[in-house]
């Protein structure tokens, strides 16, 4: 291991910036995250101002913004195929013809799903999976066109990522085999869906990128390797892995052909959670091949990884591919549940050239103000030059960005509440992403499953 003595701020407060309750240490290597991105193009601001409270009760905003709804669990899904699904999850955004934006969303249902994806003949991988992907087609003033089901009978779609060449991977959450749950079929894969025409990817699994409780991935869109997060729910905690494909870049329908999926050694940390200096670097990071990527008998985290074993870390999450690095989070860490110590969020960015890995981001418990509950958990880069983070945690759930100068603030705060005004309970934020010329900013409400474009002075 080795410590860097750049520029590093303990404790960024948030003074002026609409973001309550919230306290965050950078790196400040959070700067690279951003060089040769168009994002980083933005101005990187403070914020855009305190949350107005909304009228309608669904998503308080900065003055100056507006939301649409685009969709809600329960109502009819345009094709006529049946009803919106329940749980939406991740998402991403795709450059249509014309001006249009395709739109492609997770749904996380389990087994008890209360609103399944319909199954549809060509798209459905397991009639007993409830879990899915829906398709939206949006024109430029973000009217809903169609909406569709991508892909069928799947389960836990949590969260995945966009390729290169414009495909989503969806993943499933998941490590239940057949005979499980009233599963006919294995899963825990990952599934490749076209936003513009479904059937041409049709529902098949990837499984030499491995079974297991996949989370997110993000591609090196020069190398074509594949990164993987696992959130594993209890110890030992997930693995970040990378898939070395067979026919890297190669485009829709590439990744069928196999390739060697591999897990991350950091020689000498067993457990993430372990590592609090922000700044914190590791280098001659190794990769050590998955013994069994399948699992065929024993979870891929059980395995043996020979000598040195292999990192753990618990609730890894959101993971986004920014300028020559991946990023991706661990929500939280407790020594309740197993972790070797406590935090609330970290940020990982690893660079591939130089086999480095550092700690660029830590939410409490070591800031000045604790951030409440779990947090973060997607992540997306934004139009103004920074991050864009969901929030997974209890209390009021909030959408935070972060600037380039390792700024936080309130972008969205959700008002549905699903629990009682003597209880209160919110659906937590989840698939944040932006529209292909960074004018709106896409984002789903787990539950009840909304999702939201969001419109206003991005840059200004």
């Amino acid at each position: 291991m080795t410590t860097t003595g750049r520029s590093a701020t303990r404790r960024q407060l948030l003074a002026g910036t609409g973001a309550l309750g919230v306290g965050i240490a950078f790196s400040g290597a959070l700067s690279e995250l951003f060089a040769g991105t168009a994002a980083a193009e933005g101005l990187g601001h403070t914020g855009y101002g305190p949350l107005v409270p909304d009228p309608k009760g669904l998503l308080d905003l900065p003055e100056g913004f507006r939301y649409r709804v685009l969709s809600r669990e329960g109502d009819r899904l345009r094709s006529g195929e049946g009803k919106v699904p329940s749980n939406h999850d991740g998402m991403s955004a795709f450059a249509g013809k014309g001006d249009r934006v395709h739109l492609v969303r997770n749904h996380e249902n389990r087994a008890d799903g209360r609103v399944p994806v319909p199954t549809i003949e060509g798209l459905t991988y397991d009639p007993a999976g409830k879990g899915g992907c829906t398709a939206l087609t949006l024109d430029s003033r973000n009217h809903v066109l169609s909406e569709r089901v991508a892909i069928a009978g799947t389960a836990v779609n949590c969260a995945g990522g966009p390729t290169p060449w414009g495909t989503w991977l969806t993943c499933e959450e998941t490590e239940d085999k057949a005979g499980t749950n009233g599963y006919t079929k294995d899963h825990g894969f990952i599934f490749e869906v076209d936003p513009v025409d479904p059937r041409r990817t049709g529902a098949v699994p990837l499984t030499a990128m491995g079974r297991f409780q996949h989370e997110a991935i993000a591609v090196d869109p020069r190398r074509g390797v594949v990164y993987e997060t696992e959130d594993a729910f209890e110890k030992p905690f997930g693995l970040f892995y990378r898939f070395l494909p067979k026919k890297p870049l190669g485009g829709r329908g590439s990744l069928r052909a196999g390739g060697r999926l591999q897990a991350m050694r950091v020689p000498g940390v067993p457990d993430l959670s372990t590592i609090q200096d922000i700044g914190a670097e590791f280098d001659d990071i190794e990769w050590v091949d998955v013994p069994d990527p399948q699992a065929a008998q024993t979870p891929i985290r059980f395995q043996d990884f020979g000598r040195g074993g292999i990192t753990h870390a618990q609730k890894l999450e959101g993971c986004y591919w920014g300028g020559r690095s991946v990023y991706f989070v661990s929500s939280f860490a407790r020594r309740s549940d197993g972790s070797t110590a406590d935090h609330y969020g970290q940020i990982w960015r690893y660079d591939p050239e130089r086999r480095r890995l550092t700690l660029v981001i830590v939410f409490g418990p070591d800031t000045d103000i604790q951030l409440p509950g779990e947090s973060p958990d997607n992540i997306c880069l934004a139009p103004s030059g920074g991050l864009m983070v969901c929030e997974d945690g209890n209390g009021a759930q909030h959408v935070y960005g972060v600037t380039r100068r390792g700024e936080v603030y309130a972008m969205a705060r959700g008002r549905q509440n699903i629990g009682t005004p003597e209880e209160p309970e919110w659906g937590e934020f989840a698939g944040v992403t932006f529209s292909p010329d960074g004018g709106t900013m896409y984002v789903n409400c787990y539950t009840p499953g909304t999702t939201f474009a969001v419109t206003g002075p991005w840059r200004r």
